[in-house]
C-alpha cells in the first residue's frame, strides 16, 4: 500500500502570512521525499483560508525542484471553473518541469461559496466538468481538435508543446455511482469518506471494486486512492488534543462543504457541527500506534492502494514533521513489503470497522 502525503493548506488566521504557510507546506513536502512517502497532494481552493492553493500547477512544479522521488498529485484541479485550452498547456508544461512525475487529479469543485464567487454556479458543475474533461483529453492526446459543444467551441487546435508521455489523470469523487461509473472506463479514482464511518468507506471501495472488474480488458486496472484524516499519536491524551484541533478545523469545512458558506473576509467562520467529537474521534484515525496499524491494516486488505494522508490542522510545524517522522518509522515499514490482500466478493463490515 502506499502512502501519500496531503498538504492541507489551512491558514488558521491572516497575521500567519501566506509567505509561511507555503515555506511550511514546502518544507512537509521535502520532509516527504526524504522520509520514503511515495507521493505528497496539492488542494486547489480560492478566495478562502482552507487548502489554499490557488495554482496547484505552480506549486507542483516548485516542489518537484526540491524533491528526488515522490509523485507531485494535485488533488485536485476543479476543471469547470478553467478553460481548457489553457489548462491543457500548463498540464504539458509542469508534467515536463516535475521531470514526468506530476499526476492530474481532477474533479467538479464542492464548494458553494467559493464556486460561486468564481462565476460556476455548482449545480452546472456537473455537466461542465463532463464536457471539460472531454476537452482535455482530447488536447492532450490529439492534434489539430476541433471542438462542437455546451460550453466549448473551437476549431483546429494543438497544445504545444507536446506531451512527452501520457499525463496521468485521476478522478476525484465520493458518489459511489460516480466512483463505479469512472473506474468502469478505467480511471484511477481518489475518493475519501470525510468523516464519516467505515461503512461510507465500504460504499466507496465497493463501488471502485465492482467497476474496476467490470472494465474492459483493453484498459489499464485503475486504482484507488483514499483520502482519511491521518494522525499518528505518542498517547491516548495527544490523541484527545489533536482530535479538538481537527473538530474545529471540520466546523469550518462543514459550513463550506454541507452550507451555509459563511465567509468574513476570505475567512470561513466556524460554525456548531451536527456530529459529535467522540464519533468524529470513531471515524478517524486519530490514534496510537496498535489502532493504526489494526485500522490500516484493514484498508489494506480491502485493496485500497494508495492512502492520502491528510494531517496538518494548524499544528505548529515542528509537531507536524515530528509527527510524519513517527508515522514513516513505525507505521510504513508495516506495509511496503507486504502486497495487499485482494478480494474476490464484496468486502463486508466484519472485515473493516
Amino acid at each position: 500500500m502506499r502512502f501519500n502525503y496531503f498538504l492541507t493548506t489551512f491558514l488558521p488566521r491572516k497575521d500567519y502570512g501566506g509567505d509561511r504557510l507555503y515555506r511550511e507546506v514546502i518544507e512537509q513536502a521535502v520532509h516527504a521525499d526524504a522520509l520514503g512517502f511515495d507521493a505528497v497532494s496539492i488542494p486547489e481552493h480560492h478566495l478562502i483560508n482552507l487548502l489554499i492553493i490557488p495554482s496547484p500547477l505552480q506549486m507542483a512544479t516548485k516542489i518537484a525542484t526540491l524533491t528526488r522521488n515522490v509523485d507531485v498529485v494535485i488533488s485536485i484541479s476543479v476543471l469547470p471553473i478553467r478553460d481548457m485550452r489553457v489548462f491543457a498547456g500548463e498540464v504539458v508544461q509542469a508534467d515536463i518541469l516535475c521531470d514526468n512525475r506530476l499526476v492530474l487529479g481532477v474533479g467538479r469543485g464542492a464548494f458553494a461559496a467559493e464556486l460561486a464567487g468564481l462565476g460556476v454556479p455548482l449545480a452546472e458543475t456537473p455537466q461542465r466538468f463532463t464536457e471539460s474533461l472531454s476537452v482535455l483529453e482530447a488536447l492532450l492526446t490529439r492534434e489539430n481538435v476541433s471542438w462542437d459543444g455546451d460550453y466549448y467551441k473551437f476549431d483546429g487546435i494543438t497544445v504545444m508543446p507536446r506531451p512527452e508521455r501520457p499525463v496521468p489523470i485521476m478522478i476525484a469523487t465520493i458518489t459511489p455511482d460516480a466512483i463505479y461509473n469512472y473506474a468502469k472506463r478505467g480511471y484511477d479514482i481518489q475518493t475519501t469518506p470525510l468523516n464519516s464511518s467505515f461503512d461510507v468507506l465500504l460504499d466507496q471501495v465497493n463501488a471502485f471494486r465492482k467497476g474496476r472488474s467490470e472494465a474492459p480488458a483493453s484498459v489499464r486496472a485503475p486504482k484507488l486512492s483514499l483520502q482519511r484524516v491521518i494522525y499518528l499519536a505518542r498517547d491516548d491524551a495527544e490523541a484527545q488534543r489533536i482530535g479538538h484541533s481537527v473538530y474545529d478545523y471540520y466546523k469550518r469545512f462543514d459550513n463550506l462543504f454541507t452550507g451555509p458558506g459563511v465567509l468574513r473576509d476570505g475567512m470561513v467562520e466556524p460554525l456548531p457541527r451536527k456530529q459529535q467529537f467522540e464519533e468524529m474521534m470513531d471515524n478517524l484515525l486519530i490514534c496510537t500506534k496498535s489502532r493504526m496499524l489494526e485500522n490500516l491494516s484493514k484498508y489494506a486488505e480491502a485493496g485500497i492502494d494508495e492512502v492520502i494522508m491528510s494531517s496538518g490542522f494548524g499544528l505548529p510545524q515542528a509537531e507536524m514533521l515530528d509527527m510524519m517522522e513517527r508515522f514513516a518509522t513505525e507505521i510504513m515499514p508495516h506495509f511496503k513489503s507486504a502486497k495487499p490482500a485482494r478480494l474476490d466478493a464484496t468486502v463486508s463490515s466484519a472485515h473493516i470497522g
